[in-house]
């Protein structure tokens, strides 16, 4: 055991497991046949693969080659092996399908062409050639882009061109492998049966059928026995995808079953008896691989899938463009009732109620027009009415005290109304802005999600925890943009699980994988814990703390989660001041940050929210700092947030960087300012992150440490001791220091 545990754990064993993986593929296929001729699938596997995989499929090959004494009869086939492997170590891109046939092509008519030009039949064979390197390089192309979609999905797409590609490769997979000549069994029919079986199981009767048509049309290009052996399995999985929801021990004995009644029911021919040994070990070997295979691996498109999302994205963005219109014509009202009287108003007002019963009126207004008005616009201008202040232009006014008085009360009447903007117009802005974080939220879950849902894994994970006594309302697995499996999991709020781990564990003992949690994240009638797979790498994160003035509290506060998608975040606060009332602050800036994002609120939009929520908690200042770094665990990338917090300092590739943002704290305005930026960060990279505490001129020390060592503990405990030593002014304040590192 301790030597199988020290092979799983050396560093090349994937690599080594895959070479030797090609080479054999390369020593069995070498003896196949397919439609009377060589097979072509060790060419088409080497064109597909990578030069060192290539190099394999060939070493395997000659190897099979020598052993037999067939060198001079494969010899068409090894030059053309040869040449791929050539053209592969100058030319050839690694991940270009297109470029994988035309190179498998060129190097069988080539070969052939050399080959039949030397014998002296060059004439008789080359369009044999030509045609034969045509399928290879078709063949090989489909393979590439297999590959290819592995390496950048991690699965397989059956829909569209990708199903074509999966079904010529199978196909000839399958005509290759049946006509290996081995003693008592078939590996042809034995791989047939056991993948028909699979499909019909795990995909239903489409799935059976499918499989079995493309293995019955594979095994007739080997040979017609071997296909007429098979013939009747694509029946036998259509009936077979009827027990999909059985368990595949019962399954595979039915398949087994079936395909023996209709074989006796056909006529029993020795072939036919014979390739029944061949089905039950299929169905032996599909058993044990049925408890380790996952749709994770397999895309089967449909457009109903397509439309679903496609239709609740138009939906909640209709939603969003309703609340946004709803917010202008707000705003356009508020505008409008909020808008100062106008000045031309305000004089025609005044004009009708003092001057309409002056016999003068019509002398002022018409001959004297020009000069009345400017007088009436120096009276509306006034704050205070006096006698001696009176317009020159109104000397002669008939009814002056009127017109003092009328421009008075609309004086009272303009500073009643502007006190009255004053005291509502926060709370207007408010308003906006909190209809503007609606549209954002209603927009944001409107947004198709690139994921895959996987019914069996939802199913398989319900069935497992109701079978210890759990019963969750929902259960929604899926498969993210890098093929990690998420689930997430509601209970109704009164039967919810107390140990979320059980709840982890039980599902990870299910599925054989490493699994991770959140913290439970509670509504009103609900609890949702999000399981998930693994990613890749995990974060390191060490933090060190000290009070101001020996205080019992202190006013940062830092927290450490993961949204259980794709991202880890590390979280500080630091609230106004120091001592219990700062402290509080920044708990509830922390505490509502990791609440809405664990629930699946974008962190712009959660700021957004936290903002409201501090200016509208009481009259009094309340605010508070907000330093986060998002760090994407699947491929480390990093994005620094920032709200009023101070400078980060992140160590890449061995230099240090500065990160500051000039923006406010949570809470002093109606709209929040938010600073983020996406840096470049690796593994082994490290961030240090702090509080007010530490002032600017602990800057080149921090450096220091950074460039120094790989400590992290020692940086941030050093960072955090010497804090009042670089602090160059009197008053102390509250010193948190947090260092984050990633590792895979």
């Amino acid at each position: 055991m301790q030597i199988v545990k020290t092979i799983r754990e050396w560093r090349y064993a994937g690599t080594a497991a895959a070479f030797a993986a090609c080479f054999g593929a390369g020593f069995l296929l070498t003896g196949a046949k397919v439609g009377g001729v060589a097979s072509f699938a060790d060419i088409s596997a080497a064109g597909a693969a990578g030069l060192p995989w290539s190099a394999a499929v060939f070493t395997g090959s000659l190897v099979r080659s020598i052993i037999g004494g067939t060198v001079g009869h494969n010899i068409v086939k090894l030059s053309s092996l040869a040449l791929i492997v050539i053209i592969k170590m100058f030319l050839e891109p690694r991940s270009d399908p297109k470029l994988s046939g035309i190179n498998t092509a060129v190097s069988v008519i080539v070969s052939g062409a050399a080959v039949s030009a030397v014998i002296g039949e060059l004439t008789r064979k080359l369009l044999f050639y030509g045609f034969y390197g045509s399928v290879a390089g078709y063949t090989a192309y489909s393979a590439a882009r297999l590959i290819s979609g592995l390496r950048r999905e991690r699965s397989v797409d059956l829909s569209g061109a990708g199903g074509l590609s999966c079904s010529v490769v199978y196909i000839m997979a399958a005509a290759s492998l049946c006509s290996v000549e081995l003693p008592a069994v078939n590996i042809g029919v034995i791989f047939c049966a056991a993948v028909t079986l699979t499909g019909a199981y795990f995909f239903r009767q489409t799935g059976g059928v499918l499989c079995g048509a493309l293995s019955v049309c594979g095994a007739f290009l080997a040979s017609p026995t071997a296909g007429l052996s098979i013939v009747l399995l694509p029946a036998a999985g259509l009936l077979t995808g009827y027990m999909h929801d059985r368990k595949p021990q019962t399954a595979a004995l039915f398949f087994t079953g079936v395909s023996f009644i209709l074989t006796v029911l056909t006529g029993v021919t020795f072939a036919r008896a014979e390739s029944m040994i061949d089905i039950i070990c299929g169905a032996l070997i599909f058993i044990p691989v049925s408890g380790k295979f996952s749709d994770k691996w397999i895309r089967t498109g449909s457009e109903g899938e397509k439309m679903l999302p496609d239709v609740i994205n138009a939906r909640m963005g209709f939603l969003s463009d309703t609340v946004l219109e709803l917010r202008r014509e707000s705003e356009r009202i508020s505008d409008m009732l909020s808008q100062r009287r106008k000045e031309s108003f305000e004089i025609e007002e005044n004009s009708q109620a003092v001057c309409s019963g002056c016999y003068r009126r019509p002398f002022c207004w018409k001959s004297d027009r020009g000069n009345t008005y400017r007088g009436f616009r120096r009276l509306a201008e006034m704050t205070e009415f006096a006698a001696e202040s009176f317009p020159d232009e109104l000397a002669d006014c008939l009814r002056k005290k009127e017109l003092i008085d009328a421009f008075a009360e609309s004086s009272r009447e303009k500073a009643a109304a502007k006190l009255m903007d004053m005291r509502f117009s926060e709370s207007r802005d408010l308003l906006h802005e909190q209809m503007r974080i609606t549209e954002e939220l209603v927009r944001s879950a409107g947004e198709r999600l690139d994921v895959r849902y996987s019914e069996s894994v939802s199913r398989c994970i319900r069935v497992k925890l109701e079978k210890f006594g759990l019963a969750p309302a929902q259960v929604i697995a899926y498969y993210n943009s890098r093929n990690r499996l998420l689930t997430e999991l509601y209970f109704p709020a009164d039967c919810a699980p107390e140990e979320r781990r059980r709840v982890c564990d039980l599902i990870a003992d299910e599925l054989r994988l490493k699994m991770g949690c959140t913290e439970p994240v509670r509504t009103g009638r609900e609890v949702r814990i999000r399981v998930f797979e693994k990613p890749r790498c995990t974060m390191e994160v060490c933090a060190s703390s000290s009070t101001a003035d020996g205080s019992d509290s202190n006013g940062d506060t830092h927290t450490v989660f993961t949204d259980g998608a794709e991202a880890g975040y590390v979280v500080l606060s630091d609230g106004m001041g120091t001592g219990s009332s700062a402290s509080a602050e920044s708990a509830m800036v922390v505490s509502l940050f990791r609440r809405l994002v664990s629930s699946g609120v974008d962190f712009r939009s959660a700021i957004k929210l936290i903002n409201s929520v501090m200016v509208t908690r009481s009259g009094e200042e309340n605010f508070a700092t907000l330093d986060a770094l998002r760090i994407d665990l699947d491929d480390c990338g990093l994005t620094v947030i920032k709200s009023g917090a101070a400078a980060t300092l992140i160590r890449h590739r061995g230099s240090v960087l500065k990160i500051t943002a000039p923006t406010f704290p949570i809470g002093i305005y109606e709209q929040s300012e938010v600073f983020t930026r996406d840096c470049g960060f690796e593994e082994g990279d490290i961030v240090i992150m702090f509080s007010d505490g530490i002032s600017e001129g602990a800057y080149p020390f921090i450096k220091e440490l950074l460039l120094g060592g790989d400590d992290l503990r020692y940086m941030v405990s050093e960072i955090c001791r010497k804090a009042p030593v670089f602090n160059p002014t009197i008053h102390a304040d509250d010193v948190t220091v947090i260092g984050v590192r990633v590792t895979a």
